[in-house]
């Protein structure tokens, strides 16, 4: 078993229903040509969006990465979201935690020339 245990939580269940509810009216909407369904699907499908970061900052989901058994269970409430997640696009979104560390730029090893040609196929 993953150690990862991806989605499982209270902010990724809710978002998907919320989702799931919002283009089924969507689709409904377009299927019968009635634009004030198709609206209130989009509209939906947007809350879904909002409703599952609110929900990820208040502490109902979880980092990605490797967690502890105890922090599996669906209704486990992560403690540390206030101070923001590592790497966490919704946490450095709403100005927590510090963007992730990036490596040093690239540098061509010693004795390789930036000139050199380089055969991009064996018929070169």
């Amino acid at each position: 078993m993953s150690l990862h245990d991806e989605g499982h939580t209270i902010a990724g269940w809710t978002g998907f229903a919320v989702a799931t509810a919002g283009t089924g009216l969507l689709g409904a909407g377009v299927c019968t040509t009635s634009w004030p369904l198709a609206v209130v699907g989009l509209v939906l499908a947007g809350v879904s969006v909002l409703a599952t970061w609110a929900l990820h900052l208040s502490g109902w989901g979880k980092p990605p990465g490797v967690r502890s058994r105890g922090q599996w269970g669906m209704r486990a409430r992560d403690t540390g979201a206030r101070a923001g997640h590592p790497g966490c696009v919704s946490c450095r979104l709403a100005g927590r935690g510090s963007p992730p560390e990036h490596p040093g730029p690239l540098s061509a090893s010693p004795g390789a020339s930036s000139d050199e040609s380089i055969p991009l196929s064996s018929i070169e």
